[in-house]
């Protein structure tokens, strides 16, 4: 019978888990923990877990804690201990620069040097691709299998479920129909399905672009700020149109539409990056605020898609080098790289000077 869920199932109940604020076990060899998502943590939960045995601790970023000006003993992370008068907006204004500038000393905060950080660097990462702040409250539990009987909780082993977070989900074409659009009436949409039950992604191919020879490619990630709304913030929805409408001029071509909002870390968290902009910081300084890297994108999602659909070279339309790099680590020839300059304005010109200062856009 195999009717229990895998690993990569499990991982998905376990996102959804931390989404909704219920919280979930990671096993280690000699270590397990109960981890909850800071974001969706609630005031009753936190006066249970205070009843356990055990000292809580918040695991963020170093992205994170460089701006609280915690120690990040374990390189890529801390674990902040939680103090005993610590309640439910504290660990939210750890987790969240919300209030960082009306209260900017939130310490001294005092976080742990001994001891292995390996799970909560797993707990760290489950948060992420929960698209939530990467920041997990947790509590080392002595009797980790009779607590997630007793609760129902979902469990993981770290060793098997850490691997599959760093990969990328092997993608499905799930279908395929004629789409007349005014790019190119002789356009053609693709859905593709992850294993792991995360977002579909789409393929836009523009008439019969020939499998032998470099395509016209264009690696979108959605937007829908600018893409739907046509906001002025970004250059995005004017990339999107001037990729197509050049596809379409040629006769072929395939834009890749990826669901990796805000740079990877989503809708809710890229809205939060443009209220830090409000306050004056750049896209980047607002990303490492939040406790995110520059850019959390994976670029290899597109590789795949295009081999599945029988690319091997592209003429690749990108101002990003790291789009480049990315398709050649993978398996994509990028026989040319095709400019793309449009959608500069008032709203986003020092946006854009960010992406050539700080992320080597080329501009």
């Amino acid at each position: 019978m195999t009717f229990a869920p895998d690993i990569i199932e499990r991982l998905a109940r376990a996102r959804a888990d931390l989404r909704m604020g219920v919280p979930i076990v990671l096993t280690g060899d000699a270590q397990a923990l109960l981890v909850f998502a800071a974001e969706t943590l609630s005031a009753p939960r936190l006066h249970d877990l205070r009843q356990l045995d055990g000292h809580p601790i918040l695991a963020i970023t170093a992205r994170r804690a460089e701006t609280l000006k915690a120690r990040a003993y374990d390189g890529d992370l801390a674990r902040v201990t939680l103090p005993q008068d610590a309640d439910l907006a504290w660990v939210h204004s750890i987790a969240s620069p919300d209030d960082d500038l009306r209260t900017p000393m939130k310490g001294p905060l005092t976080t742990e040097r001994d001891g292995p950080a390996d799970l909560h660097r797993t707990a760290i990462k489950l948060a992420k691709t929960a698209q939530l702040l990467p920041a997990a409250l947790t509590l080392p539990l002595q009797n980790a299998a009779r607590f997630v009987l007793d609760h129902g909780l979902t469990s993981l082993p770290a060793e098997i479920a850490t691997p599959h977070l760093n990969a990328t989900s092997p993608l499905h074409p799930v279908v395929h129909a004629r789409l007349p659009m005014a790019a190119a009436e002789a356009g053609r949409l693709h859905i593709f399905r992850p294993e792991d039950g995360g977002e579909e992604h789409y393929a836009i191919e523009i008439g019969r672009p020939a499998r032998d020879k470099p395509v016209l490619a264009r690696l979108h990630s959605a937007c829908f700020t600018g893409d739907v709304l046509g906001s002025l913030k970004c250059d995005c929805g004017p990339q999107l149109h001037a990729a197509l409408t050049q596809m379409g001029h040629q006769g072929s071509g395939v834009l890749l539409y990826l669901n990796q909002e805000g740079r990877g870390i989503g809708l809710a968290n890229k809205m939060r990056a443009y209220s830090l902009q409000d306050q004056g910081f750049d896209t980047v300084q607002a990303n490492h605020r939040l406790g995110f890297e520059d850019d959390e994108r994976d670029f290899r999602i597109g590789a795949k898609i295009l081999q599945e659909m029988g690319f091997s070279s592209v003429r690749l339309l990108t101002n990003n080098p790291r789009k480049i790099e990315m398709m050649q680590n993978t398996g994509i020839a990028v026989a040319e790289r095709v400019p793309l300059k449009v959608g500069e304005n008032a709203f986003n010109s020092a946006y854009l000077a960010t992406k050539a200062s700080k992320s080597g856009h080329l501009l």
